[in-house]
């Protein structure tokens, strides 16, 4: 059993990387419209626009790359909630007539020390 500090912890940790992702995005061009948006199909980490295109946005996050990139962790079924959570997102928010784009970025390292890699079109939303 996982003790509340652990959870927190990685929640804390979690939350760092994504502050990573949405500073990388701003610096990009990007404007961030929500971060941990929730429904019944899942979470969205960041969803974020720039020009006509909205861009779902599924933010990874390892410590150190010695177990490998960690976009590379999203798997099918993962990328089916995203689109699924980013088509409710819409439907929410009257967000018609745009480009959609499902990105992934991976963050490795913490702090100033961080990578940062964006993944621009990651997954479709091929069903």
């Amino acid at each position: 059993m996982e003790r509340d500090g652990t959870r927190g912890e990685r929640k804390q940790y979690g939350d760092e990387g994504e502050e990573t992702a949405v500073r990388f995005l701003e610096t990009q061009g990007y404007r961030v419209r929500a971060r941990n948006y929730a429904c019944r199909h899942g979470e969205l980490d960041v969803v974020a626009e720039r020009g006509d295109t909205v861009c779902f946005v599924e933010v990874r996050m390892r410590s150190t790359a010695v177990w490998g990139d960690p976009s590379h962790t999203v798997s099918f079924a993962k990328q089916r909630r995203v689109v699924k959570a980013a088509m409710h997102y819409l439907m929410a928010h009257g967000v018609r007539d745009r480009e959609l784009r499902f990105d992934v970025i991976s963050v490795v390292g913490r702090g100033e020390r961080a990578t940062v890699e964006h993944l621009p079109g990651a997954f479709d939303a091929g069903m």
